[in-house]
């Protein structure tokens, strides 16, 4: 680093210029400080208890979101049995590797085979979520020491994206965001190969991840181009797998397994007319990204590009489910967000301009209580409440009564019962059983919105008869009548 040069003497009549203060460059490789290398894992720790918690007390109290989970359930029920990942509450027989390409679920066979429950998937994803907190947290850490870093890893892990997602059930997507992090972390380290090798099973997680990953080579690419020609060469080979993969995954594998030999989904994309529908509320799920987030400071950074594939194709869908902050959407743009402010701040908090400097020396605490105060409004602000620990008499009376369908028994299911039988049971979607009669009916009717069961379930079996064995708390279990 130059020394000043000293201050000459001045005229008494003209005022002393002020020196401007040295700008100190950021050292190249920091390294966690021993004190705190058991931050992340702390953290981590702390995440996990709480996104188990949220999600096995949705669970407990019939809260269900979607089938979602009785889907992946069903897929990973088959892998533990050693069968084909068929989800008959997609259509009697139907392969789910027909519908989405995730076959890195299969990964969650083993614990399913010892824990056959839908309550595993519900802590196997709360643990790959909250595994993310590591890398995020540690990388902050090396970058802007460990009060910044640990104030990172609590925004992301408070982030509202993750929370939503813990929030809704179960998504394969949970595998990806731990790959993420610490693809990121390691691009963040000058890590080349590392942070291609975490980021290549993207492609196995879903089809549209294979974008992802070549974003993600792409910027490994930009970053190594001087420092590691060899490696950027190697990353743009890795960009073009991940553009390839996707293409295959969408044109050939899925269209295998898919009983119409089509990719059920290019339906949802308006040939890019939807770009400007839904613009409000586009442009909110943006703010909303960037804002609370990293107080924008992340659009400085390249790592940023690594979240253009995925709003790119949820902002070119014509299906506004996925335009919003709503669901489980937005959880894979939690790290790269998060860790694209840690890559701006290693450098911004050095710049010349004093209130740039001021700005991003205090963003990581601004971030983290952000975080903190939004949750007050997000999902994990529940564990609040003392109901959340406590299963109610409904549910209980609704279990009994779902424990009169024998283990093994075919059942047609509405989003209500499905969950409490998908670990032991054939279950079928109301409406879509095709040609199988199946052994029960279990009905939720809680909002009443079917006036006369009989007539509703005449109309999905015209020609079998059902009796109602039990009925409780607007819940209706029928069984067959040979």
């Amino acid at each position: 680093m130059p020394h000043a040069l000293p201050v000459p003497p001045q005229d008494t009549e003209t005022p002393p210029r002020s020196i401007p203060t040295p700008v100190t460059h950021p050292p190249r490789d920091r390294r966690l400080q021993p004190s705190g290398r058991r931050d992340p894992y702390l953290l981590a720790v702390v995440l996990l208890a709480a996104y188990a918690t949220l999600s096995v007390a949705r669970y407990r109290h019939l809260a269900t979101r979607s089938w979602d989970l009785g889907i992946f359930e069903q897929a990973i029920r088959a892998y533990a049995h050693l069968r084909a990942p068929v989800v008959d509450l997609k259509g009697p027989g139907f392969n789910i590797l027909g519908d989405h390409f995730s076959p890195v679920t299969a990964l969650l066979a083993p614990a399913y085979r010892i824990f056959p429950s839908p309550v595993t998937l519900l802590v196997a994803q709360a643990a790959l979520l909250a595994l993310a907190a590591v890398p995020v947290t540690r990388a902050a850490a090396s970058l802007l020491g460990r009060r910044r870093g640990l104030a990172l890893g609590v925004a992301f892990g408070l982030s509202w994206g993750i929370q939503r997602a813990v929030d809704f059930d179960f998504h394969e997507i949970c595998f990806a965001v731990p790959l993420i992090a610490f693809s990121l972390e390691a691009l963040l380290a000058r890590s080349w190969r590392r942070a291609l090798l975490w980021a290549l099973p993207l492609v196995l997680v879903k089809e549209d991840l294979g974008l992802t990953l070549a974003a993600i080579a792409l910027v490994v690419a930009l970053r190594a181009r001087r420092v590691a020609p060899r490696a950027a060469l190697g990353a743009l080979a890795v960009a073009a797998v991940g553009v390839a993969a996707t293409v295959v995954t969408l044109t050939v594998v899925i269209p295998a397994f898919n009983t119409a030999g089509d990719y059920d989904y290019w339906t949802k994309v308006d040939n890019g007319l939807a770009l400007f529908d839904g613009s409000g509320t586009k442009l909110r799920t943006l703010a909303w990204l960037a804002i609370p987030t990293s107080g924008l400071l992340a659009l400085r950074s390249p790592l940023i590009a690594v979240a253009l594939p995925t709003l790119g194709w949820r902002f070119l869908s014509a299906d506004d489910h996925y335009w919003g902050t709503g669901w489980h959407y937005s959880a894979v743009l939690m790290p790269v967000v998060t860790l694209a402010l840690a890559d701006a701040l290693g450098t911004t908090r050095y710049s010349p301009r004093p209130w740039l400097r001021s700005y991003a020396n205090q963003l990581p605490a601004a971030v983290a209580a952000a975080a903190l105060a939004l949750t007050t409004t997000l999902p994990l602000s529940v564990l609040a409440e003392a109901e959340v620990y406590r299963t109610p008499a409904r549910v209980t009376a609704v279990d009994r009564m779902l424990d009169r369908v024998p283990d093994g028994a075919t059942v047609e299911a509405d989003l209500g019962t499905l969950s409490r039988l998908t670990s032991r049971c054939r279950v079928f979607w109301t409406g879509n059983t095709g040609d199988v009669t199946p052994d029960y009916i279990a009905l939720d009717n809680s909002d009443r919105s079917i006036r006369d069961i009989g007539e509703y379930v005449h109309g999905l079996h015209p020609d079998a008869s059902y009796t109602i064995v039990g009925a409780t708390h607007g819940y209706v279990v029928l069984r067959h009548r040979d």
